[in-house]
């Protein structure tokens, strides 16, 4: 299993400016592994503690943040010596033991050559965010399911990975039917760490499919364990109607939806706790394609589940559609297209999208984001259907310069130019749907 979060953890090691490291994440997105491993790597030691698990550990940091007094109470509960440049110290589940995150502002300040690194849940992290939390002091990094780039190397096909990776358009082409076929089991298997290394071993869709409902179940007991009694049940009704929401031809969020006459401010804190928990992403509606985007979003949004392989679960897609040819991608009117877009956006590219439609519905973009001082349009195709009128009709009104579409298509540049009487042109790229990991090297 490759992680290229790793490669960021590395920088953060070597970085002169390094500061405690918080890694955030959904549950069983794979933190624990991923520092464990980064630890394996490239330290002599890790000493490893859980506050989840391990109450004295917790105690060890009840009385003072004198760092010298920790770190000899650490070594005496683990069992191990720590080197402040040989010794990996991961504090788990840090969301459990508030005055160890506290604690990391010493470490920062008066200790900062120790290399400490916690794992939490974003829910219990977000939620300590007040009195105590260390402000400024602490580097972060997020941790999202596996992308496609890294499913392909899970599963054996690194080499794949690597044509996606040096843009060598030739051969991707030659071998799209390859990239189809893994591109369809990602769809049904998605990203989550255990279910892609059961899948890489066995090829058994439906354990995969059954451990996927076992990760479905476990989210649904968070809602009862860690949520407020008075808004479990509007957590569960937004939750349970990703799947429908997503299906509609008009994707933005319906409150009413969920019930009869609901209404926004009673969802607004059940949707934010789902965020809050990385169970969800929200893709905001903006009016304008002007910088700095995010001053033009608006109320509507989209919502999307953290996986496509969880998304297809909850919708109960079986296992046939893998066989049935080409149908998973176009499955709920492409919901599970649109899914595995924004996450390698997410994953792959640090992009956070918005979307735009038309205030009469009859137009909209998929994506939009911005890319230094330059909006981006995104049309998402599920098959290779290249008919992309709103998208061009958009360009050209707003006078944008370059276009993406991303489809089955095969990659391609090309002019959309002025032969309808329009006075505008700009460029279209074509962008396959399992290279779309890809966005910003292309945009380079």
């Amino acid at each position: 299993m490759q992680r290229k979060a790793i490669q960021s953890l590395l920088e953060w090691k070597d970085s002169p400016d390094r500061k405690p490291l918080i890694l955030r994440g959904a549950r069983q997105v794979g933190k624990t592994w991923l520092l464990k491993e980064f630890g394996k790597q490239y330290f002599s030691n890790v000493v490893y503690v859980n506050f989840d698990e391990d109450d004295t550990a917790k105690q060890i940091f009840d009385n003072d943040y004198n760092i010298e007094r920790i770190i000899t109470a650490l070594q005496l509960q683990c069992n191990q010596s720590i080197n402040s440049t040989e010794t990996l110290i991961i504090l788990d589940e840090i969301q459990e033991a508030p005055r160890a995150i506290t604690c990391l502002k010493y470490f920062c300040e008066n200790a900062r050559e120790y290399h400490v690194a916690a794992a939490g849940s974003l829910l219990g992290i977000a939620s300590l965010e007040g009195t105590g939390f260390p402000v400024g002091k602490i580097d972060f990094l997020d941790l999202y399911p596996m992308s496609f780039s890294e499913f392909l190397n899970a599963t054996d096909n690194k080499r794949y990975a690597d044509l996606l990776e040096n843009l060598d358009w030739q051969n991707i082409t030659t071998f799209e039917n390859k990239f189809i076929e893994y591109l369809r089991y990602y769809y049904f298997v998605g990203g989550m760490p255990e279910v892609v290394a059961s899948f890489a071993n066995n090829r058994d869709f439906f354990k995969v499919r059954k451990m996927q409902n076992s990760l479905l179940d476990a989210y649904i007991r968070d809602f009862s364990k860690h949520a407020p009694n008075i808004l479990v049940p509007r957590i569960r009704l937004v939750w349970d109607s990703v799947p429908t929401q997503l299906a509609k031809e008009n994707k933005k969020f319906i409150y009413s939806n969920l019930r009869e006459k609901a209404r926004a401010s009673e969802f607004e804190l059940a949707i934010q706790w789902l965020k809050d928990a990385g169970l969800i992403h929200t893709v905001v509606r903006v009016k304008k394609p002007r910088v700095p985007i995010m001053s033009y979003q608006d109320t509507a949004f989209k919502m999307f589940s953290l996986d496509v392989g969880l998304l297809g679960a909850q919708s109960g897609l079986d296992a046939q559609s893998i066989i049935d040819g080409n149908r998973i991608f176009t499955e709920f009117k492409g919901a599970l297209t649109e899914q595995f877009v924004l996450q390698q956006l997410i994953a792959e590219c640090s992009i956070e999208p918005y979307y735009w439609s038309a205030e009469n519905s009859k137009g909209e973009i998929d994506f939009i984001f911005q890319h230094g001082t330059s909006i981006i349009p995104l049309e998402v195709k599920a098959e290779k259907n290249l008919k992309a009128k709103s998208l061009i009709v958009y360009s050209r009104k707003n006078k944008i310069p370059l276009a993406l579409r991303t489809s089955m298509a095969s990659f391609n540049k090309s002019i959309v130019d002025s032969s309808d009487n329009s006075e505008f042109e700009f460029q279209l790229i074509d962008l396959p749907l399992y290279a779309i990991s890809q966005v910003i090297n292309i945009l380079s």
